[in-house]
């Protein structure tokens, strides 16, 4: 979870410390610190609260030094407070260390370095690591590369670690197994950091930092090599990324952009893919396995959040275009009870950065047990990207806000176009229903445009019931998934407690929660069950509740029943979720912004769930 940037070459290394640290902030903001290495020794600042806090207390400081390390935190073992702050340095002085992680053995190790004299300064497992680490520099007499070596073949859990030492002011000493690794690869002068948005300004060539591996980075020099100490030859990429991706360009949170940028990402998604007017879609990783896709008993989705919705709509869509059966399963629960997972079974990994601890234990269990693996992610050189067989990007672009949007709907393209392809291929979808649905995906992107229209709209609804404790979200069908996402948004944003239910299930306690003062959000455009979830408003409105509903145009009947009405272009119900549920996302927006909330960085959460 935690944001991590180390450099090592010419420049001042605090400017670029900060600036990364600014921009890796979505990870965790419990506490931010910097360890600086130059003639004096080692320096450490650190403070509880966002990077602006250690902004401020440094800035009246003045250190020349040409290497350092940065973190900010999202807390794990022990509260956010200044002494649980990264970086943490080894009782003897001599050497700093940042982690994003979780160290599961620790409390064996500490207890050892306790018997041995040591003391702890923080409650966290990251102390413990780094006075291991530093017990065994001066009992073997090794370098900080060995050192590091023997202590990892010891940890149990995840980890990406950067060190340095007080003697030594060009280089930084990097792990990763589980947590991820990006260095930059400059002119004389390397950059570290948990993803690429640090590193973009500097350079384009990246090497990914793979599991098990130690990186000796010098101004000049990278050395990797496995925990077995065999060098390692960098695979170096280059970035497709533009700064302006990682810039709020004119709005005033990167959550608003980022809705905003849903009918662009939409389309480049698309792009490339999709020929409506041809009636083709072209996906080479798709491609590569269709026999195996087409020809498997069942596919399970694994995914976690909102991730987990985009799986749940899926669904629908694979079951009714494919008629291949689908089990959507939590990641976390998949992984820690005993799945059957047969030969042949295809396994959809979904995950927005690629990164997510669950969900990649997940995938590599069933792995083992000869699932086919498809990876539906948005960052390239992610872990799930690497550890799939095949699988797809999204081209949503960084996605820096905390909560979930254009992620979601970039996720739902890419599966329905894979649903669309098999299904057609299979012949379980005749060529004139996969033509239409192709036109239908194709005009998403303009209809979304429309959507966004509704802005201002949406934002007088959001003051009307800013104040509310509660809200219910209700929908059928590919809606019911769109009403989970909905609620999740406003938990998330505004702090209210919202539930999601299918509709139907209303009557099977939720109603009892309706009063006058309940708004209940109604997904409800037109589909196979619109009369039915027109008698469950109806049902909330003989309650005095207060119904606000989501709606396709043309629709008459359900603003008769509804207090408020949000209406959006009419669409194929497969294909409907990725503008229904934008309403929702800028409704979650506007209430949190309304009660004066930062929602960028919502409280307590991450973007990036790299640990348990």
């Amino acid at each position: 979870m935690c944001g991590i940037v180390g450099y090592t070459g010419p420049r001042q290394a605090y400017p670029v410390i900060l600036k990364g640290l600014k921009r890796l902030e979505y990870r965790g903001y419990d506490s931010a610190g910097i360890a600086l290495v130059n003639s004096d020794g080692l320096n450490v600042y650190k403070k509880k609260g966002k990077v602006a806090v250690l902004e401020e207390e440094m800035e009246n400081l003045h250190i020349n030094s040409h290497i350092g390390i940065g973190h900010t935190r999202w807390a794990t073992h022990g509260e956010p407070s200044d002494r649980n702050a990264h970086p943490h340095v080894s009782q003897s002085g001599n050497i700093a260390m940042i982690h994003n992680g979780i160290i599961e053995n620790y409390s064996q190790i500490k207890k050892e370095l306790l018997k041995k004299g040591y003391t702890f300064k923080s409650d966290t497992d990251t102390e413990v690591l780094l006075n291991f680490i530093d017990d065994i520099l001066q009992k073997n007499e090794c370098t900080l590369e060995e050192a590091v070596r023997i202590a990892l073949r010891r940890i149990v859990g995840a980890y990406c670690i950067l060190l340095v030492h007080k003697d030594d002011p060009e280089t930084i000493i990097a792990a990763r197994k589980g947590s991820p690794l990006v260095i930059g690869i400059g002119k004389g002068e390397h950059f570290l950091a948990s993803d690429a948005s640090p590193i973009i300004e500097y350079t384009k060539e990246v090497v990914y930092v793979n599991d098990y591996e130690i990186a000796i980075v010098k101004p000049d020099e990278l050395i990797l090599k496995n925990l077995g100490n065999d060098k390692q030859t960098p695979f170096i990429t280059k970035l497709n990324m533009e700064m302006a991706a990682i810039e709020k360009g004119g709005y005033d949170h990167f959550m608003l952009k980022e809705i905003f940028e849903q009918p662009t990402t939409i389309y480049d998604c698309l792009r490339g893919r999709l020929d409506a007017e041809q009636g083709t879609i072209v996906m080479g990783g798709i491609q590569k396995y269709a026999d195996q896709i087409m020809n498997a008993p069942r596919i399970i989705i694994i995914a976690c959040g909102t991730s987990w919705h985009a799986g749940l709509v899926a669904e629908y869509i694979i079951e009714e275009t494919c008629r291949i059966p689908v089990e959507v399963e939590y990641a976390s629960e998949f992984r820690y009870r005993n799945p059957v997972v047969h030969k042949g079974d295809v396994i959809i990994a979904i995950s927005q950065s690629g990164e997510t601890a669950d969900t990649l234990v997940a995938i590599e269990k069933a792995k083992e047990q000869g699932a086919v693996i498809v990876g539906i992610v948005n960052v390239v050189g992610s872990s799930i990207a690497r550890a799939s067989h095949t699988g797809s990007y999204t081209h949503a672009g960084p996605e820096i806000g905390v909560a979930s949007t254009k992620a979601f709907t970039a996720q739902l393209a890419v599966l329905t176009m894979v649903a669309l392809k098999i299904g057609y291929e299979k012949g379980t979808l005749n060529k004139e229903r996969f033509m239409y649905l192709c036109k239908e995906l194709s005009e998403i992107p303009a209809k979304a445009e429309q959507v966004l229209k509704l802005d201002d709209h949406i934002k007088e609804i959001a003051l009307k019931y800013k104040d509310a404790p509660d809200f219910l979200y209700l929908g059928r069908g590919y809606n019911f998934p769109v009403a989970l996402e909905g609620a999740l948004k406003l938990k998330e944003i505004s702090y209210i407690h919202a539930e999601g239910y299918p509709a139907a299930e209303m009557k099977h306690g939720p109603i009892a929660l309706v009063t006058s003062e309940l708004p209940v959000v109604f997904v409800a455009t037109k589909d196979a069950y619109h009369e039915k979830v027109v008698s469950n408003m109806q049902e909330i409105k003989a309650r005095k509740g207060i119904v606000i509903s989501v709606i396709t145009e043309g629709d008459t009947v359900s603003p008769t029943l509804s207090n408020d009405v949000i209406t959006i272009p009419a669409a194929d119900e497969i294909v409907a979720p990725m503008l229904s549920v934008i309403p929702l996302q800028l409704l979650a927006y506007h209430i949190g912004v309304a009660k004066g909330y930062d929602v960028d960085k919502p409280r307590n959460l991450a973007k990036s769930v790299t640990v348990e």
